[in-house]
């Protein structure tokens, strides 16, 4: 390194001296969150047979880190605890119409999740082959999701909550702390949490409460658990989630 770069850059310098490289993430610092059901809500996304049922058109590729994690049982334990101990629970979900298909381009996943017909449906304005579908709710959530207290946001398009009514329903009932989990880890779920890390709110992301595609071009999962750790105001586990909601706090 030139005398120059090393006038230019010193804070970079001094850090290499005192930290060694690999393990800046170690020294991260955990700022935590503490809730209460009043303005707090658990945020789960596409909580659908396509991502989490066998007979999903993604389970051969995210069906081995949904087993690890046990994703669908932790899942049916933060929507469990929502309802038993007051805190809102929304979903925000993921669906294609058939007009959907007719956008010009696509990003990689895009156009693979058209090309399987993931998240299909026949209308906007008719629920015409959706029971069982791919983009139905698997079948033991919906006794928290279809209970009539539950909010289900309009669809998100690409991965964030830019494209539906997510930040404005939770804006509309004083909500600015959020648990967030569901599908998929580097896609959905962390799309989610930096649009809503943007817009104010504070996220708590359950990182056994989701999964993500295992594949030849790298691990998903991996990948989202580095940037929840860097980003989020703090990961927990399902058990602490739980245990978090029932203490208030």
């Amino acid at each position: 390194m030139h005398d120059r770069e090393l006038v230019k850059w010193p804070f970079l310098v001094v850090l290499s001296l005192v930290v060694p490289a690999g393990t800046l993430a170690a020294q991260l610092p955990n700022p935590g969150m503490e809730i209460d059901a009043a303005r707090t809500a658990v945020v789960i996304t596409d909580p659908q047979n396509d991502f989490l049922s066998p007979n999903g058109v993604t389970w051969g590729v995210v069906g081995e880190s949904v087993t690890e994690n046990n994703t669908v049982e932790n899942l049916d334990r933060l929507m469990r605890a929502a309802k038993k101990d007051g805190y809102e629970l929304f979903v925000s979900p993921h669906y294609y119409y058939p007009t959907d298909h007719g956008w010009k381009f696509a990003g990689a996943l895009e156009v693979l999740m058209h090309n399987i017909g993931m998240f299909d449906r026949a209308s906007p304005l008719s629920l015409d082959g959706f029971e069982g579908s791919g983009a139905d709710w698997l079948a033991r959530y919906k006794t928290y999701i279809e209970d009539g207290r539950t909010i289900v946001a309009s669809p998100h398009k690409v991965y964030g909550p830019e494209t539906n009514d997510l930040v404005l329903q939770l804006r509309k009932r004083g909500i600015d702390k959020v648990i967030l989990a569901g599908m998929s880890a580097n896609l959905c779920v962390e799309a989610h949490m930096r649009e809503l890390l943007e817009q104010g709110f504070e996220v708590a992301v359950v990182t056994d409460a989701t999964a993500a595609a295992k594949v030849p071009d790298g691990n998903g999962y991996a990948s989202a658990m580095t940037n929840f750790r860097f980003i989020a105001n703090t990961t927990w586990t399902t058990d602490e989630a739980v245990a978090a909601m029932a203490n208030g706090h």
